[in-house]
């Protein structure tokens, strides 16, 4: 009797395995055909990096570890007597330059004033010889009139030297005169060649104060570097700085995890993608809160698997292949407002999740 009572028990567990076995299947292949799966996932978030423009000595340090900042706020600051010199020598530097363009335009001004004398000595020169041809002509007319009345003795010596004296004078005049626009041309000369230079140094001076003042900004903006803050809101990473260290410029320090903005990479495989497609909703429930269910949707698909990126991708025309199922990288985006807000700011990059992606 007894043998029989305990075949009967196990007859009885043995269908009560069998049909929640069956109900288990049957749910998950129903589930399989409406959703996609994959514990294949981690939290991510932008980590901004700290990296310093110049270089040189930490004076102080502003942050502590793991400690929240907000966007603006002071990190650390770098010594910055020696950027504060370079911005007054760039100062004096641009004085110097405007000084020299003043000079160069008073040149111009004055090379001009004196093309203009010139022109005017031209034009008086012109008229005067104008005015000395007129004399010379009379008083050559005069002389040879002259000239001939004295051959028959109807005038004096005197008369006759006295116009001879008279035509010389006039000849003597026009020479003069002659000489005197000649001498004015070439000083107009000299005066426009001088304003053309006078305008080349002016055009080098101004340059030369462009120049100086992309030199002071490129100091002052050297000189802001020396105080480095945060770029976003979140919170600090490991700091592993100090006072008196020296930084050079472009070396990566720490970061910052900015806060406002949290998505998933999940890595479904190549035979999971099929009916997969940005928009679809997804659950998403994180190891840390096993009891809350994060809730997002697909945002983008990686434009390769994960293998392609690493440091050495696999080439398959080498060697002995082996056919392993790829993995894609998927985003999720995380909306803050259908997701608790304080539990999704606890999430931390790199965290484990398991995603289930509802595909109707």
């Amino acid at each position: 009797m007894e043998k029989k009572k305990t075949n009967k028990k196990f007859l009885i567990i043995f269908t009560v395995l069998i049909v929640a076995g069956g109900i288990y299947g049957t749910y998950k292949y129903l589930h399989s055909l409406k959703h996609e799966t994959t514990d294949d996932a981690q939290i991510e978030r932008n980590m901004n990096p700290i990296i310093p423009r110049v270089s040189g000595y930490i004076t102080k340090v502003y942050v502590t570890d793991n400690q929240p900042v907000k966007k603006g706020d002071t990190l650390f600051t770098i010594d910055d007597r020696d950027y504060r010199v370079k911005v007054q020598e760039a100062k004096a530097a641009l004085i110097a330059a405007q000084a020299s363009y003043e000079a160069a335009r008073a040149d111009i001004g004055t090379a001009s004033a004196s093309v203009n004398v010139s022109e005017a000595n031209v034009r008086s020169a012109g008229g005067n010889i104008e005015t000395a041809h007129i004399r010379l002509t009379r008083a050559t007319n005069d002389f040879e009139r002259y000239s001939n009345l004295y051959k028959n003795h109807s005038i004096t010596k005197q008369q006759y030297e006295q116009a001879e004296a008279a035509k010389l004078e006039a000849e003597s005049q026009l020479r003069i005169l002659q000489q005197q626009e000649k001498a004015s041309a070439y000083q107009k000369t000299v005066a426009s060649a001088r304003t053309n230079v006078s305008a080349r140094q002016s055009d080098v001076a101004k340059a030369n104060i462009e120049r100086a003042q992309a030199a002071l900004d490129a100091a002052q903006l050297n000189l802001s570097y020396t105080v480095v803050t945060a770029q976003v809101d979140g919170q600090v990473s490991k700091i592993a700085i100090q006072p008196g260290q020296f930084l050079q410029a472009g070396q990566s320090l720490f970061y910052v995890i900015n806060e406002n903005d949290t998505w998933v990479v999940a890595n479904f495989k190549e035979t999971q993608l099929d009916k997969m497609t940005v928009g679809q909703e997804v659950s998403v429930s994180a190891d840390a809160f096993p009891d809350t269910e994060f809730k997002g949707t697909i945002t983008s698909f990686s434009p390769a698997t994960g293998a392609r990126f690493s440091v050495l991708p696999p080439d398959n025309a080498t060697g002995n292949f082996v056919k392993v199922v790829q993995r894609l990288p998927v985003r999720i985006n995380l909306d803050p407002a259908k997701n608790d807000a304080e539990k999704l700011r606890r999430l931390r990059p790199g965290m484990n999740v398991e995603v289930d992606v509802h595909l109707k």
